[in-house]
């Protein structure tokens, strides 16, 4: 999201002389300008995404007020607080560098800096000139457009074609409702859901929009999705047991995401073979003894066959665990 950010400038500092009943010309007492506003973010755990900010297309902060006499400060500018949800990064429109990085609840980083304020004419009083006539103005406000990209933090990111079941999985295991149907791409923004697990346990999974051959090119919702896995700590990759070629189809997926991001080829995985209510217990056991190298559980979201199974699977790989009685 592309927004337009002006902070606020600096109040100028008084050039103000003392005066009262007895002192007709006293010495210098003029106060320093106000800060200007910031314009900050601020991380909250209750957003999920961005479209607040759809249309709040330019940030203003307000003004620092000028220094007073008897040496009183302007008043601050007030802030600008966005709240945005943890994972959000801020971007320079023009360079592209990272400004900053929201990550925790409640933490506060300045994406445009506002104005200080101007020195009084106080400051400058020295022997040799008792009587400054001269204060400092505030400095100039800062305004650019920056990019505000939200990449989802969560334990555990669900990729896989379009209608590989991510949704159905996602719903049955998490009080989530995202929008499920069969046709490609349901799913246009990522759904976050908390999974509960085994004595009080429980982990974050994302469903995040499906993949298609080119997406690390930008083909069908390409970057708009791919960004979202670089944050997960565990990748579960999704595909039908219908499939043609179930070992081709997770090569495919495997290698978007190294086309997109190297290092996303060495993240942990799992496989799931959805939509297992569609074979019995014969015709599973033929597919597992064609898929002797690939590690993954049948899993039906419909009849919640192997759920349990891959929901262990999930917390051993997250956890680093080799058995489960560490529950």
């Amino acid at each position: 999201m592309k927004i337009h950010c002006k902070s606020g400038r600096g109040g100028a500092g008084s050039t103000h002389f003392h005066r009262d009943k007895i002192t007709s010309k006293g010495g210098p007492d003029g106060g320093d300008g106000g800060r200007g506003g910031h314009i900050i973010l601020r991380g909250n755990t209750q957003m999920w995404t961005l479209l607040h900010l759809k249309y709040r297309k330019h940030i203003i902060a307000e003004a620092g007020h000028n220094g007073g006499s008897q040496l009183k400060t302007g008043k601050q500018g007030r802030d600008e607080i966005l709240d945005v949800p943890l994972g959000t990064i801020a971007k320079d429109f023009e360079t592209g560098k990272v400004i900053c990085e929201i990550t925790e609840h409640g933490q506060e980083a300045i994406l445009m800096e506002g104005g200080m304020g101007g020195l009084g004419n106080w400051h400058f009083k020295s022997s040799v000139r008792q009587n400054p006539k001269h204060a400092q103005p505030g400095e100039d406000e800062k305004e650019a457009w920056c990019i505000l990209e939200l990449k989802v933090l969560a334990d555990v990111g669900l990729v896989g074609k379009p209608n590989a079941g991510k949704s159905t999985f996602l719903s049955v295991v998490s009080a989530a409702k995202p929008k499920i149907a069969d046709y490609p791409f349901t799913t246009l923004v990522p759904n976050l859901g908390v999974v509960d697990h085994r004595n009080e346990h429980s982990f974050v999974v994302a469903d995040i929009p499906g993949i298609i051959e080119g997406a690390s090119e930008g083909k069908g919702l390409g970057f708009r999705f791919l960004r979202h896995i670089e944050r997960n700590s565990v990748l579960l990759f999704m595909i039908p047991v219908d499939t043609e070629d179930i070992v081709k189809e997770y090569e495919l997926l495997r290698n978007e995401l190294i086309q997109y991001e190297e290092h996303l080829g060495g993240k942990k995985h799992i496989v799931a073979l959805t939509k297992a209510d569609m074979l019995d217990e014969e015709l599973r056991r033929e597919m597992a003894a064609q898929l002797p190298k690939l590690d993954f559980v049948f899993i039906s979201s419909v009849s919640g066959f192997g759920v349990e199974e891959l929901k262990d699977k999930i917390w051993k790989v997250l956890n680093n665990l080799d058995q489960l009685d560490e529950f």
